[in-house]
């Protein structure tokens, strides 16, 4: 990793088929843009620990996070290149509750390109809109 570059952490948040996106808010950075819920890396924090971190923040679950299925950079204009890591997350307690999006919403993967996601995200999410990442239930 190179000492400038921010990591990211995204959690795929999967039920019944379903995918867990979050709006952000009026006022925010980028608002009203779509993204997986989670967020930056400590130094020195591991990546999964940061994650299950975000998710009992963002959403008040205690997350178990599985397989990584992605990572690659992104450079938005005039800013730091950051690493973003998409991780599984197909198991978690508790019932996900907005504490800081503008909304959440569960979709279906095959819409989710129809959302204004992130200039960072979208690759991403083309990918496993088309099926290219397997579901945890194996669809």
């Amino acid at each position: 990793m190179k000492r400038h570059e921010i990591r990211v952490v995204a959690g795929v948040i999967e039920r019944q088929g379903m995918i867990l996106v979050g709006q952000r808010r009026a006022g925010d950075r980028f608002q009203y843009k779509w993204e997986f819920p989670g967020g930056k890396v400590e130094p020195d924090e591991d990546p999964k620990v940061a994650l299950a971190r975000e998710l009992r923040e963002e959403l008040g679950i205690e997350a178990v996070i599985g397989e990584e299925m992605a990572r690659y950079e992104h450079q938005y204009p005039g800013n730091t290149a950051i690493l973003l890591m998409f991780f599984r997350v197909s198991e978690f307690t508790g019932e996900p509750a907005n504490h800081v999006f503008e909304s959440i919403r569960w979709e279906e993967r095959q819409k989710l390109t129809e959302y204004d996601f992130l200039d960072g995200d979208v690759d991403f999410v083309r990918r496993l809109a088309r099926g290219m990442f397997r579901s945890a239930a194996g669809g």
